[in-house]
């Protein structure tokens, strides 16, 4: 058992300095994943490897094709396995720009609120990664 005191909020305990580095999703159009991810929450690219490329705020995109000779596995979009979950100050502002952007978006949650008062909205982006937006919970 870890106990409060042995925690490092840095690197996870004083006994394992393992960490989680990044977020990985797969994507059929990684030009179009980019400028999503991009215009629609300002992130930006830090590494292109052809086909593995390394956006801000640890999110990596992976092109399809290569994630499935890596996995040899089906992939499966709009698996509602994971999400992203990004925080919005001005909900009703980001609610305005995904409407007014040329991105078809499909909404799983339109905006609502929850009973303890935090606003969220869930929509998959263009290849089927599920990403939730909340107001900060304090």
């Amino acid at each position: 058992m870890i106990l409060p005191e042995d925690r490092d909020m840095k690197f996870g305990t004083k006994e394992n300095n393992m960490r989680l580095r990044n977020v990985l999703i797969v994507v059929n159009d990684m030009d179009r994943a980019i400028r999503f991810y991009n215009e629609i929450f300002g992130l930006q690219v830090i590494l292109d490897q052809d086909g593995n490329v390394i956006m801000s705020e640890g999110l990596v995109l992976q092109d399809a094709k290569i994630w499935q000779r890596f996995i040899n596995k089906e992939l499966i979009p709009k698996n509602n396995m994971t999400e992203l979950y990004f925080e919005e100050s001005d909900i009703e502002g980001f609610v305005k720009k995904l409407e007014e952007s040329d991105f078809e978006i499909e909404y799983v949650n339109e905006l609502m609120e929850h009973s303890w008062g935090q606003k969220v909205i869930r929509f998959y982006d263009p290849d089927g990664n599920l990403i939730e937006v909340g107001t900060p919970v304090n």
